[in-house]
């Protein structure tokens, strides 16, 4: 019987658990299929840093536009929840433009400029 390589440290838990052959299922935002590999992150509801462990799969792309538009302290305040999340007016903007993509696509996502601005001020 062949034994399997231990896996990297630096994949994503989901990831990790795909890999040994459990499906990923659709993403937590967006909705589209999730394909184990590097377009998949874990996304913790609650902020680690406000006492959050539970963690959702989620596209990168889609987390990294979380976390984009939202500060650890913005999600643990209002945004603890899927229907929160796709409620914010910019990630709902966004679900709409990335639904014409392929599951396993991924971009380069900015912060906000209105964000961008406060954070300097």
């Amino acid at each position: 019987m062949d034994r399997l390589k231990p896996l990297p440290p630096d994949i994503p838990r989901p990831v990790a658990a795909a890999a040994t052959g459990r499906a990923l299922g659709p993403c937590g935002l967006c909705g589209r299929p999730m394909i184990a590999g590097p377009s998949v992150d874990a996304h913790h509801l609650l902020p680690r840093s406000q006492g959050g462990k539970e963690t959702i799969p989620l596209h990168r792309v889609c987390h990294r536009k979380i976390h984009a538009e939202l500060t650890e302290k913005e999600l643990a305040r209002g945004y603890t929840t899927l229907e929160a999340l796709r409620a914010h007016p910019a990630i709902a903007d966004f679900i709409r433009w990335v639904a014409r993509k392929p599951p396993e696509f991924t971009a380069v996502t900015f912060r906000s400029k209105a964000r961008t601005q406060a954070r300097r001020k």
